[in-house]
């Protein structure tokens, strides 16, 4: 489904990505695990077109997307929920679910999607009036999550989803991404707490300093005496 081949970005002098290579398939959770600074975001933000490649490819769906600008990413059907969040602060949630539908124009369909959304995560439909601001942190990610599925995606980035969140909303959070997966979404997701990750991904990919050194199955990754000692914490 997609494919990055080769993909290098620099921040200025800052060499983000170098060489970096890898896919998802149809139908996958993917994972991105690594430190921070590792190029994980990076890696999103590229395939979003958010930030310029220097050179490489990004292949969506047999389709070079590199260079091209984000809202026609969106169209084409990849849609990101970006670190921290960033709701429409001043807008209600229904306000914001409307603004992640903005490329289309079925209001019957969208009617459908809000009701959807509402269905999956019950309490942003008690809280639909309400300003995004006064929301929880988790409650703003599943706005964050909700508004993104409004753009029907067929891919679906999720950047640091459980960030800043307590243990039991985490584990809610993470099932709620299982449900979507499991429902026809393709996800590629970054995520600091690698053993949730892992727990979740079919493959994943480990970078260091804008490389990839680990590739595979996310079990193998799991019960590697490297991965564990280096991000799980033992």
């Amino acid at each position: 489904m997609l494919t990055l081949d080769q993909l290098y970005v620099n921040y200025g002098a800052i060499k983000a990505l170098k060489s970096i290579s890898c896919t998802v398939k149809q139908g996958e959770i993917v994972a991105l695990i690594g430190a921070n600074g590792a190029g994980k975001t990076t890696i999103l933000n590229a395939i979003s077109g958010i930030v310029p490649t220097l050179s490489g490819t990004v292949t969506f769906l047999d389709q070079t997307i590199s260079g091209i600008p984000p809202h026609e990413i969106v169209k084409r059907g990849i849609s990101q929920v970006p670190e921290g969040r960033r709701v429409f602060a001043n807008m209600s949630v229904l306000e914001n679910l409307e603004m992640g539908a903005y490329i289309r124009n079925d209001k019957s369909a969208i009617l459908e999607e809000i009701e959807q959304v509402f269905v999956r995560f019950p309490r942003l439909f008690e809280r639909k009036k309400q300003l995004a601001k006064t929301l929880s942190g988790g409650e703003q990610q599943m706005l964050a999550m909700g508004r993104a599925l409004m753009s029907r995606p067929k891919l679906l980035l999720l950047d640091e989803p459980s960030m800043g969140l307590a243990p039991m909303l985490v584990a809610q959070i993470f099932s709620i991404i299982q449900e979507i997966n499991a429902s026809g979404t393709t996800i590629m997701l970054v995520e600091q707490n690698a053993n949730m990750a892992l727990s979740i991904a079919h493959r994943a990919y480990v970078l260091e300093t804008g490389e990839v050194v680990l590739q595979g199955p996310a079990a193998e990754l799991a019960a590697n005496p490297e991965v564990r000692k280096a991000y799980l914490g033992e």
